[in-house]
This record gives structure tokens, sequence and C-alpha cells, in this order.
């Protein structure tokens, strides 16, 4: 078997200077993918992303940052951690954003892993896509699991 990764990607319509801020600025992201995010990425540092409708967060550690072109991280470090690449492509005022997610195990689980990741990534990029260039607010990752939404959310 070999060792799975994920690779999502896609257009989005606005320059890479507003999406790439959408990706480190915490207040930004919170609008299409997770509820809170406690500090801007900056280089080395660690913040905690939290999903409060599903009531779970992850730490994540920021090892490199270029401004507009790339941002890597280690993600779900209590968990089963991963290294998720952002990159950021300048195409005339638009902006072509890849996510590529390394460091699954080489197992059925680690497919498994890699599958979901693949799923929740595209999501973001079509969260991102539908905020940046609609200001249209993205309902795909509360929506995803609606069982496993916490009673304080359902009504939002």
């Amino acid at each position: 078997m070999r060792t799975p990764f994920v690779n999502v990607a896609m257009l989005i319509r606005r320059p890479v200077d507003e999406v790439f801020q959408a990706f480190t600025e915490p207040g930004v992201t919170s609008w299409f993918w997770f509820t809170h995010g406690d500090r801007r990425l900056t280089p080395g540092a660690q913040a905690t992303w939290t999903w409060g409708m599903y009531g779970v967060s992850t730490r994540v550690v920021v090892k490199a940052i270029e401004a507009n072109r790339r941002i890597l991280i280690d993600w779900n470090l209590e968990d089963r951690p991963s290294e998720v690449e952002f990159l950021f492509e300048s195409r005339d005022r638009f902006t072509w954003v890849e996510i590529i997610n390394r460091g699954f195990e080489d197992s059925d689980q680690g497919l498994s892993e890699a599958f979901n990741a693949k799923e929740g990534f595209t999501l973001v990029l079509a969260g991102a896509k539908l905020w940046l260039e609609q200001a249209i607010e993205p309902r795909f990752i509360l929506d995803r699991f609606p069982d496993r939404v916490r009673e304080s959310w359902k009504q939002r």
C-alpha cells in the first residue's frame, strides 16, 4: 500500500492577499471553517481551532509561512498529527488555492482518515470561495454532521 495523502484545489475569484488573509486571520476563517481560532497564524505560532457546533477543537503549530504564497502547519497534535500545506498562487485578479495533507499511516485507518480529510478540505475550499466571492456564510461544516451538532447550535 502507498502512503495516503490528500490534495484538493480550487480557484477563488479574489486577490491573493485577501485569500491568504482569510486563512491566517481567525476572524475571517471562522466565517467558513471553524467557529473560533485563538490567534492569527504567524511563523512559530501555536493556535487552537474550535468547532463549537461539535464541541471539538485541535491545536495547530505553524511550521512556515510565506506571505501570499504558503502556510505549513501540523495539526491534530493531541490525536493523530498530520501536516497540512496551503499553497496560494496569484492568477491575475484571482487565486488558485491548493491544500495538501500528508502524514497519514500506511494502513486502512490511515486511508480512511485521508478520505475524510479530502472531503473536509474540499468543503473548506468551497466555503472559502462562497464567503470570499459572494459574502454568503456557508453552512457546509455545520450541516455536514447534523446529528452531531450540539443542541445550542441547532437553531442557528
